[in-house]
């Protein structure tokens, strides 16, 4: 704790006083992020960091593997961050950022390991379908380190098929505001991996080379014409 004080310390004395009048900026107008990003709480996976952002630029949602529960009445942490940014905030884009060596995914893995976690194996409930997928379309020869990875980047097209679900998400791809992304980074080599939508399949992200998209807006056509032409 005395390094965090220090560095807190450090932040006050350097870069606050550096970047003083963005702050003040910030705290007079509010924020305007672009972008939700929904990551894993493992502290090795830095959003800010990895998109190289600055204050007031991203809304980000941390959670033990990236995780985002089906829509439901029920009132929750993750679910509230997803509708304040897309109604509130008005963002255009929201990330579901996966990475390797994730433990919730090992931990999802091995169910033998949560057992004395019992609220993080209920919270991992949430990406059961990804597990699943695993054991039943995937060679069980795989190598441990594969699967892993196989996992997390299932994991990540299951976590953004439930933010669909969430009326606002829903909403805003249906009248062309808002894309969804599907991101998974690699610490080792410190690659991001985005789903393309179109091909199914991840792809890694090069500079000067537009992003795939997972999930691209989807305008309905609202004249009654288009409409009755439907019927």
């Amino acid at each position: 704790m005395a390094d965090i004080i220090r560095a807190a310390s450090r932040f006050q004395r350097e870069v606050f006083s550096r970047d003083k009048a963005l702050y003040q900026r910030l705290a007079r107008d509010g924020q305007r992020p672009n972008a939700l990003v929904i990551a894993c709480a493992d502290s090795r996976v830095a959003p800010e960091l990895i998109a190289q952002a600055g204050p007031g630029e991203l809304f980000v949602c941390r959670n033990a593997g990236n995780i985002v529960p089906p829509f439901a009445q029920m009132n929750g942490g993750v679910s509230s961050a997803i509708e304040y940014a897309v109604v509130a905030l008005g963002v255009t884009d929201v990330v579901v950022c996966g990475h390797s060596g994730c433990g919730a995914m090992k931990g999802l893995m091995n169910p033998a390991d949560l057992e004395p976690m019992p609220n993080v194996g209920a919270w991992l409930r949430h990406a059961s379908a990804a597990r699943s997928i695993i054991c039943e379309a995937y060679p069980d020869e795989m190598p441990d380190a594969d699967k892993l990875k196989a996992l997390a980047l299932e994991n990540v097209r299951v976590q953004l098929d439930h933010l669909k679900t969430h009326p606002s998400v829903a909403a805003k791809l249906a009248i062309g505001q808002l894309r969804l992304h599907g991101w998974y980074f690699e610490i080792e080599s410190g690659a991001i991996l985005a789903l393309d939508g179109a091909t199914g399949r991840f792809v890694p992200i090069v500079e000067g080379r537009e992003a795939p998209i997972a999930f691209a807006p989807s305008p309905r056509a609202m004249r009654p014409a288009a409409i009755a032409a439907a019927e």
